[in-house]
Order: C-alpha cells, then sequence, then structure tokens
C-alpha cells in the first residue's frame, strides 16, 4: 500500500515538473527549430524570410535568461529544468547553425567546430559529474563570452542584409562567428586541462 501511494506520488509530481513556467518557456527554444528552418522554405522573398528568422531567432534565445529568471523568483527551480535547459540551447545553436551552412552564409569547418566542442564538452561534464568532480569543469568566463559572441553571430548571419543602413550584418556574422570558434576551441582546451588531472587519476 505504502509503495502504491509512493509510485501515485511521483507520477503526479511529473507532470508539474514538466510543465512549470520556466519548463515550457525552456521547451519553446526546441519547437523554435522547425519552425525557424521552414521560415526558408516558404515562398517569400529572401529577405522577409531573413527578417522573420532573424526575430524568430532572437525572441527564443532570450527565453534562456527569462526562463532563469523566472525560475528563481517564482522558485520553480528544478534538476529538470537544469537539464533541459542548456540542451535546448545547443540544439537551438547547433540547428541555426546547420541552416546557415546550407543556405552559405557560414563555414562548414566553423559549424564543425562549434557543434564538435558542444559534443565533446556535454560528454566531459557528464563523465566529470559521475565521478563527483563536476567542479573542475563549471562554466568559466571565456565559455560565457564563447556564447555571447555565437549568439549575436547567428541572427546577424541569418539577416545577412544592412541594419540600420551602416551594419554590414553579413559582414560581421562572419567575423563574430570565426571569433566564437576561435573562443570555442580556447574554451574546450581550458576545459580539458581542468579535467585532466581527474582523467589521469583514473587511468591509473
Amino acid at each position: 500500500m505504502a509503495g502504491r501511494k509512493k509510485g501515485v506520488r511521483s507520477h503526479a509530481t511529473m507532470p508539474a515538473m514538466f510543465w512549470t513556467i520556466p519548463t515550457i518557456m525552456t521547451w519553446t527554444r526546441i519547437v523554435a527549430i522547425p519552425i525557424i528552418v521552414g521560415v526558408f522554405y516558404l515562398p517569400l522573398p529572401v529577405a522577409t524570410c531573413n527578417l522573420i528568422a532573424t526575430v524568430l531567432f532572437v525572441v527564443f534565445a532570450a527565453t534562456d535568461w527569462l526562463d532563469g529568471y523566472l525560475a528563481r523568483r517564482l522558485n520553480q527551480t528544478s534538476a529538470f529544468g537544469a537539464f533541459l535547459d542548456p540542451v535546448a540551447d545547443k540544439f537551438l545553436v547547433c540547428a541555426s547553425l546547420l541552416v546557415l551552412v546550407h543556405l552559405n552564409r557560414a563555414d562548414v569547418f566553423v559549424a564543425l567546430i562549434i557543434i564538435g566542442r558542444e559534443i565533446a564538452i556535454s560528454a566531459l561534464r557528464e563523465w566529470m559529474a559521475q565521478i563527483g568532480a563536476s567542479r573542475s569543469v563549471a562554466v568559466h568566463m571565456i565559455g560565457k563570452l564563447k556564447t555571447t559572441v555565437q549568439m549575436v553571430a547567428i541572427p546577424f548571419l541569418l539577416y545577412d542584409g544592412w541594419l540600420f543602413g551602416f551594419i554590414d550584418t553579413a559582414l560581421w556574422g562572419i567575423v563574430l562567428i570565426w571569433i566564437a570558434a576561435v573562443l570555442t576551441v580556447w574554451s574546450m582546451v581550458y576545459y580539458l586541462q581542468k579535467a585532466i588531472p581527474e582523467i589521469r587519476a583514473r587511468a591509473q
């Protein structure tokens, strides 16, 4: 009887964990992916598709800050939310990079660097968490700077035109995405250096 009650309680709390306001906002970043991709298949002028995709990316990317703020404000932080938030961010960024490569607005080498780094560091963090050393690969300022630069570069490249009549977003987008790639490698090296002592200790 006690086991049955426990099962009912955990089943009842599951939807609540999935559908808090911050978590719903995080889900929207995943839902945004096919929408942003689909924009470029609409029978609209290229400039219009660019503008719609840029606005969608900026709006949905902004939920990354907002869902964290609301989670703390409404006291709705959860382990599931902490897991889903970075996953949603990576999905949105990686999907946008693939769209830009397809549109010939970003070099495939840049996409490989950024996406490959995300896979490698995610795997490293999971392993470090399993051995109880997750603090060694906690988010560092280099990683935050890399994220900021790429989150400016991507909408610039999606827009692919002149902003306010004097900012060539295509040019600046290319410059910024390459800077993001350099910071990506730098941050990966930093995290690996932090993890190497733990890796060596368990290799002996």
